[in-house]
Order: C-alpha cells, then sequence, then structure tokens
C-alpha cells in the first residue's frame, strides 16, 4: 500500500529525508495526482508530470502525455526517479532496473498499492532496518532492489 486519499497514511521524517537524497539532482517523473498531492515543484529537481489531460498546466514541472515522453523530456542525469503513483509505477516497473523501497512492518489501510512484482525477478542489494519513534514505533526499512540479469 502506498496511499490513502491521495497522500501517505504515516509520517517518516528519516524516509523522506532519505527521498530528498536520492532524488535531488535528478528528473523525478510523477502522475498527475501524485504532483497535486505534493503541491508545487521538488526543489533542485527535474520534475516531470505525467497527464493524458492535453491542457494541464503544472508550474515548475514540465508536463508529458506518457512515461516515454517524460524519458524523452528527462535533461538531468541518470537515474531518473519514478515516484507514483500506482498507475505509473505499473507502467514503469517494466523498465526498472533498481528499485528504492521503504518497506513497512505495519499496515495501513489506504486505496492505493504499489504494483504486485515478482521478488524472483529482483535481488536485495541493500537493507537499513529501520523504527519508528514513538508513539508509533514500528518496524521499517529502506530496501534497494535490482532487476536480476540471469
Amino acid at each position: 500500500m502506498i496511499g490513502k486519499a491521495n497522500g501517505l497514511p504515516w509520517h517518516l521524517a528519516d524516509d523522506l529525508k532519505r527521498f530528498r537524497s536520492l532524488t535531488t539532482g535528478h528528473a523525478t517523473i510523477m502522475g498527475r495526482k501524485t504532483w497535486e498531492s505534493i503541491g508545487c515543484a521538488l526543489p533542485s529537481r527535474q520534475n516531470i508530470v505525467v497527464t493524458r489531460q492535453y491542457d494541464y498546466v503544472a508550474e515548475g514541472a514540465i508536463v508529458a502525455a506518457s512515461l516515454e515522453d517524460a524519458l524523452r523530456r528527462v535533461l538531468l542525469p541518470p537515474p531518473a526517479f519514478c515516484i507514483g503513483g500506482a498507475e505509473l509505477f505499473a507502467v514503469a516497473l517494466p523498465r526498472a532496473d533498481l528499485m528504492y523501497l521503504t518497506e513497512l512492518d505495519l499496515r495501513f489501510s489506504g486505496d492505493t498499492f504499489f504494483p504486485v512484482f515478482s521478488r524472483g525477478d529482483w535481488q536485495e542489494i541493500a537493507r537499513e532496518a529501520r523504527r519508528a519513534p514513538p508513539p508509533d514505533a514500528f518496524a521499517y526499512a529502506f530496501v534497494t532492489y535490482r532487476r536480476r540479469s540471469d
């Protein structure tokens, strides 16, 4: 689960810091709803919004008609980051060779889900275990996966 009511159902300051560290200096490709939930351009990144609305305006971002169109518009060095939502993740996942995930050891209710993927197609190359501060204190981990080439 990755979202609820066009937002995150949890707040992890370290997760937001990691996201900023990973994506700064790179392109962030997102769907329209993700763009609208963020509310502004992410600083020090190339913001690209994918939407089917041909006249959509996203101040501080480039608007693209598809993931392929967005990838053609990337100007910053690799990697380009697909940051959501679910529909865009589903289109991007077959093209991805790396995934940076935050895996939570607690169930949240939500209405938006990361696409199901075959773990056998991916190799875990890094894991950093963490614990949310009280009062929540649930376990989570920053995990990096690389697509298997064999």
